[in-house]
């Protein structure tokens, strides 16, 4: 024990000390030089500003900033934008990345996806309008036919064209309810007044 400790206060313990420390503050400062030199510290892109452009344009764009990207899935169509364009990007424009960083996007579909026409026969026409509504559908007007049933859908029309329950159209597409108006039409009294 007494050699251990002669040989902690001796000089060749405080000359490998010294050493040790040093090799650790060369290899801290070349290990902080090769850090500086390979991630490009303190150099910036300014991600620029993708929106409403077409996935071509928006590949040349990433190309000539240095930057990488990958499309998500597309979103709901959105009717601002042109078909298959971008309307999100992460990060947003005007950020500053480093040299070859990812840019997320989100691509506008080529329309709206289409949904299926609820069973909306021999419902009345505010319940009717409610479960259109609830799949994206609009009703774009009410008409009115010769029938016993008030307010009692009768049938659809789409684009002036009869539809069924489980056709599929375009998600916001208006469609037009017929429905009874509570009177019975002349040819059904004469039928009735025969028997």
């Amino acid at each position: 024990m007494r050699n251990f400790l002669s040989f902690l206060k001796s000089k060749t313990f405080f000359i490998q000390i010294g050493l040790a420390v040093l090799a650790v503050v060369v290899l801290v400062f070349l290990l902080l030089r090769w850090l500086n030199s390979t991630t490009n510290h303190g150099e910036f892109v300014e991600v620029p500003d993708f929106s409403k452009m077409s996935v071509m344009e928006m590949r040349e764009a990433v190309e000539e900033a240095d930057l990488r990207y990958e499309v998500l899935d597309s979103a709901n169509f959105n009717p601002d934008y042109p078909r298959f364009s971008i309307i999100e990007q992460d990060p947003p424009a005007g950020n500053r990345v480093k040299e070859n960083r990812k840019i997320y996007f989100t691509v506008n579909p080529s329309g709206y996806k289409k949904v299926t026409i609820p069973n909306v026969i021999q419902v009345t026409q505010r319940n009717a309008a409610s479960m259109l509504r609830a799949v994206g559908l609009d009703v774009q007007r009410v008409t009115y036919i010769d029938q016993i049933g008030k307010d009692m859908v009768y049938y659809i029309k789409y684009k002036s064209k009869q539809v069924k329950p489980g056709d599929k159209l375009p998600k916001t597409s208006k469609v037009e309810l017929v429905c009874g108006n509570g009177r019975v039409g002349a040819r059904a009294q004469s039928n009735a007044d025969s028997e």
